[in-house]
Order: C-alpha cells, then structure tokens, then sequence
C-alpha cells in the first residue's frame, strides 16, 4: 500500500521546493480532493508549468493509449506539462495501472502527472498507487468523523484569519452538520464579517447561517448522494419552517431534468464531461452526479423527471394527492433503488 499523507498536508508543503513527477489525490470528501488539485495546479503555474491536459471517462473510459501517448511526447515549445488523469471510481483498470505505473518508473524532467479520484478505500490502492508515491505523493481525503470536525474547523478558521473561542467552533459544528462544502461556505463568510476580536457563540450565531433550515439545494444533494435518511430529515425541517412545496419544486425539477440529460448521454456512450459543463455543474458536485448515475439507469431518470412534474401538478392543486408524501417518496427513489417501487404506491 502506497504512503500516504493528508491533502491539506500535502497542499501545504508545495511552497518548499519543486513539484514531485506525480501526485495521486483522493478520496469522499470532495472538498478536500479539489482544494488539493486546486493547490497542485497553483504551484504548477507558478513554477512555468504552461501546458496542461486533462483525461477523464468519455462514455465508459479514459483513452489510456492517448494518455501514454501524451505521457511519451515531448513539451511544445519546451514548457513543462501539468498532466491530469480523473478516476472517478479510483480504478484505473489494468492497462491503466501499467500507463501509470511505466510513467512512474522514468517520470521525465518537464512533466507532472495529477490523479485525482473522488472514491477511495484501503481495497484501492496497487502498483500503480505505489509507483506515483515512490516518486511523488498520495494524499488520501478520508472522511472527517464527528470528533475530529472541531480541530478541522478551528484550522480552516485560523487559515482564513478568523479567531473563535471553544463554543463558537462548537456552535458551528452543530450548524453545518458534517457538510465540508456547507462549513467552507460558512467560513468564508465569516472571514468577510466576522472583522476584529474573537468571535464567541452568541455572535458566531449571529453571523452563520443555521444549517438545520435545510435549504432545497441540500434536500436535493442528499439525494442524489444516496443519503436516504438524511433527505426525508431535510423535507421534515422545510415543512416545520413553513416552506410549501411549490417553492421547492422548482429546484428539484430542474436538477432531475438536468440528472436525466447526463444519464441519456452517458447511456449512448458520450461525453460526459462536455454534458457536465454544458449543464454548468461545477467540480465539486460531479462526484454526486456520478455516484446517482450508477445508481439508476437512464430510463429511470426520465421517470423520476416525470414523478416531479406529478408532484409540482398536485402541489398547485391541479392534481389529486398528498404533495409532502409524494415528495418524500420521490427523493427515497432518488436516493435508494430499493425505494423505487414506492412511487407506483
């Protein structure tokens, strides 16, 4: 198994001499993975790394003989090349793992290879993951777990100049709920407001937004990342807020729709990364989207679209039903093929 380091660590040691041949950067918490690959690619630039390639999956998988290919050939204009190769699954297969590993075993001078991969687990890791640690660095972003989220934030304050007392940090934990993308948001906010002193909890919940609200664009990342129970927990907090299920509809069609134009052109064998910027889904949500594809076929995309247009019908009362019940429904379908058959109840 290769060695491995954190990705803040990593991140943080780039300033202390030249970038390594290759670096493997992966993991669940995609925030982390990115910021990561955000920080490689910054000393890449600053150190004259002018051109830069990226691979991922069209269709099915990486053009691997294009990457060996890239890999062989000379710099143009002999500038240095940031090479990037994105595994969603952390699998690169068997003639994957052979391009990689030969990379490795005589990186040229003016070439740096970024893996990155948004699925990790200790079953990962082979050859190939050894061959870019012997010569470069593997940062894995394994999940924060409850007790280690205060350290994480009280770090992540800290780096944006924000100093907190013990019971804001907590008070903060409380509000974002595990969510790294929700927690990051919250703490460039408070490096905007937060001003001189150090915040304690009355002004900590002043200034953040509480998280417990449950805003639509979570209830829908819940599901989409299979997170069933967490989903139903969301829609119980808006219907306690007050919300109606019109004004919610609205977001959820929207990515269902947008959820069923990736499954068909991923059921064709097309490129999804080009359907990912035409839909403008940023990086740090296409692990979800990818992680809902597997999930359902395509033909099942269109239904749940359809199911929400059934909802939103019922909701403006032009249709029979219970709106909060079929919503729940939908977005356990969503998130758990086991509860697909609820929608037909």
């Amino acid at each position: 198994m290769a060695r491995e380091t954190g990705p803040e660590q990593l991140a943080g040691g780039l300033s202390r001499g030249p970038l390594a041949p290759a670096y493997l950067v992966a993991g669940g918490e995609i925030l982390r993975v990115l910021e990561c690959a955000d920080a490689i690619r910054a000393a890449a630039r600053e150190q004259g790394y002018a051109e830069r390639e990226v691979f991922e999956a069209e269709g099915r998988e990486i053009d691997w003989d294009g990457l060996e290919a890239s890999l062989r050939a000379p710099s143009l204009f002999a500038a240095r090349r940031l090479i990037e190769v994105r595994l969603p699954t952390g699998r690169p297969g068997k003639q994957g793992g052979e391009v990689i590993a030969g990379y490795c075993a005589q990186p040229p001078a003016d070439t740096c290879l970024l893996v990155t991969a948004s699925e990790w687990s200790r079953k990962h890791g082979g050859k190939w993951s050894d061959a870019i640690a012997a010569v470069g660095a593997v940062a894995v972003a394994w999940p924060i777990k409850p007790h280690e989220l205060e350290g994480w934030l009280e770090a992540r304050l800290r780096r944006r100049g924000v100093r907190a007392d013990r019971d804001a940090v907590r008070l903060l934990v409380e509000r974002v709920e595990g969510n790294l993308l929700a927690a990051a948001q919250e703490i460039d906010k408070l490096a905007l407001l937060a001003g001189e002193g150090v915040l304690d909890a009355p002004r900590m919940h002043a200034l953040v937004a509480d998280a417990a609200r449950f805003d639509v664009f979570r209830l829908v990342d819940a599901a989409l990342n299979g997170q069933a129970a967490q989903a139903v927990r969301m829609l119980a907090g808006l219907r306690a807020e007050g919300e109606a299920v019109p004004a919610l509809m609205g977001m959820v069609v929207m990515e269902l729709q947008r959820t069923a134009a990736l499954a068909r052109v991923k059921a064709r064998g097309g490129n999804l990364a080009a359907e990912f910027r035409a839909q403008r889904i940023w990086d740090a949500k296409e692990a979800a989207y990818r992680r809902a594809l597997e999930r359902h076929p395509a033909a099942r995309w269109e239904r749940f679209a359809a199911a929400a247009g059934a909802v939103d019908r019922v909701a403006k009362g032009r249709g029979d039903g219970d709106e909060w019940l079929m919503l729940e429904r939908l977005l356990l379908a969503v998130a758990d093929a086991r509860a697909v058959p609820l929608l037909a109840a």
